[in-house]
Parts: structure tokens; sequence; C-alpha cells
């Protein structure tokens, strides 16, 4: 079974910094895109950031600039640092992966952590 843990998240004043990390554990592989999302109360899940195996990244025009997605694939961890904060960032920061499985090297699509609050205030 594999499994995203995320951490980081917590309480921050606008303009604020955090770093979220989300590691995953298990029979894996290897991974191959790792993403961040967010999900405020009442609204739908949205993507922030992707990164895939080659680090190529692609973000969310309200992430650009201020947010970066990077990853240590040796730890089997990816990484989302967040710059100038605003209260509208505030949200439940999701992780996902698609892992491939270490004994039968079947890729397990959409894999989600339990998610991390991130609350920024004004």
């Amino acid at each position: 079974q594999v499994q995203l843990v995320e951490s980081g998240g917590g309480l921050v004043q606008a303009g604020g910094s955090l770093r979220l990390s989300c590691a995953a554990s298990g029979s894996i592989f290897s991974i191959g895109i790792m993403g961040w999302y967010r999900q405020a109360p009442g609204k739908q899940r949205e993507l922030v950031a992707l990164i895939d195996g080659r680090a190529s990244t692609n973000y969310a025009d309200s992430a650009k600039g201020r947010f970066t997605i990077f990853r240590d694939n040796a730890k089997n961890t990816v990484y989302l640092e967040m710059n100038s904060l605003k209260p509208e960032d505030t949200a439940v920061y999701y992780c996902n992966a698609d892992p491939v499985i270490l004994t039968s090297r079947i890729r397990v699509f959409n894999v989600w952590g339990q998610g991390t609050q991130v609350t920024v205030s004004s």
C-alpha cells in the first residue's frame, strides 16, 4: 500500500511563507507526476502546481511567481514553497501522485494525501 503524508501547514500572516512537504511511503519503484491541490470550504478542489520526474513544472495562475514546487526523488518527497501568502490562499492542501509499485511495476493512479490546513490571516 502506498501512502502520502503531508506536513508543514499552519497559521501564517499575510505576506509570510510556508513550506509544505509530502512524503510517499510504501513499496514504490518510482513516481512520475506529483502535484499539489487545494480546496477551500464550499469550493471545488483546484490545481496549485505539478512537477514531473524530470522537474518540469506547471503552476496555476494564482501561484505563479509566489509558489515553487520541487521534489527529492531519493526521498519520494515533493515540496511546495509558498511565499507572499494571501488570505485567499487559505485552504486544505492535498498532495497527489501516481506511483509505480515496486513488485508489480504497475502504476497506481491518483493517490491522495490526507491534506494539511493552511490558514493565512489578514
